[in-house]
């Protein structure tokens, strides 16, 4: 049984972001730029605020450029997008990081640390080791499988030791209401639409019980060719981006605003959305680049998915974040 992938939260939400938000893909409004971006994105805080900040602040024009949106489920999907050319630049979270660490596009931003991902269950479950046996859902490629497998590990078991069930977020709203798993990694908001269906629902773990050892950082990325053979787009991009950090940082009440405009959702929605994330100033994503802070902690997602299966051999986080190319651009 396969949806959607990683959507924005509320089951209306979750059930008309393909159809809906898939339509809504808008060229920036100050068309007449000199270079044409198609940039993907996930509804919800993480992923749009900063093309909601570009967006109201004019930065695609002042830049040159003129960017159309295009709405997806998840980061792997995206990640396709640009191998076909389809995408130029887009939008993963941590659970799809082993996506540029295998050579499939380049890490041209750090976005985020997120803090949205839990394993909840029924009520009744009140332990990991109880899982043994039961119906997990999760969304294979994604945050919510790498928060599962974690939580997993830490309580001496492995995947084998429950029932996986795939699923695409949307299709994980409705089994998690409706009784149909026992349990699921998953995050929010979309807990949120679970929790009004199932007040008492349980949460086994979240991202702040691995934090010693795993961070959790959400990026932007850009398609290989991209960055090898169209520089100047890249710079101009991540240009814009390090424009609407700052701005995001600087605003977050206003980039709340932005965001729920851009998703056609409400305020107080995105608003807890973003309670979940950690955005960070430019001036620390600088020194974290040049100090190897992001290097350490793009090492511990590799140790991760050394570990999972989904690397089969440690990769340099040099030959796949650009990071000459994000401190660069705001000279």
């Amino acid at each position: 049984m396969k949806l959607s992938r990683r959507s924005f939260g509320a089951v209306a939400a979750a059930l008309a972001l393909s159809a809906g938000l898939g339509a809504c893909g808008s060229s920036d409004e100050g068309a007449g730029g000199t270079d044409k971006v198609n940039f993907g994105y996930i509804a919800d805080y993480n992923g749009a605020s900063l093309l909601a900040v570009a967006d109201d602040q004019g930065l695609w024009k002042k830049h040159g450029l003129t960017a159309e949106k295009k709405v997806f489920t998840n980061g792997p999907l995206q990640i396709q997008a640009l191998g076909t050319g389809d995408l130029d630049f887009g939008y993963i979270g941590p659970g799809a990081m082993w996506l540029p660490a295998s050579g499939k596009a380049k890490i041209v931003a750090i976005n985020s640390l997120g803090n949205a991902d839990r394993v909840v269950a029924q009520p009744g479950i009140t332990s990991i080791e109880q899982l043994k046996g039961k119906k997990v859902a999760v969304p294979e490629g994604t945050s919510g499988d790498m928060i599962l497998t974690l939580a997993l590990q830490k309580a001496g078991l492995d995947k084998k030791d429950v029932e996986v069930v795939p699923l695409e977020p949307a299709a994980i709203v409705s089994a998690v209401s409706s009784k149909q798993v026992d349990a699921a990694g998953f995050w929010y908001p979309a807990i949120s639409t679970i929790k009004q269906q199932v007040p008492d629902l349980v949460e086994l773990a979240k991202n702040e019980d691995f934090a010693d050892t795993v961070s959790f950082p959400t990026a932007f990325v850009a398609g290989n060719d991209v960055v090898a053979g169209e520089k100047d787009k890249a710079e101009k991009v991540t240009a814009v981006l390090r424009e609407a950090i700052q701005y995001r940082y600087d605003n977050p009440d206003k980039t709340v605003e932005l965001t729920a405009e851009l998703l056609k959702v409400p305020a107080d929605q995105v608003k807890a959305d973003a309670a979940n994330s950690k955005a960070l100033p430019l001036s620390d994503l600088d020194t974290y680049t040049a100090d190897g802070t992001i290097v350490k902690w793009l090492n511990g997602m590799n140790d991760y998915f050394l570990g999972a299966g989904k690397l089969t051999e440690k990769t340099d986080p040099a030959t796949y974040y650009t990071g000459d190319l994000f401190t660069a651009a705001g000279k």
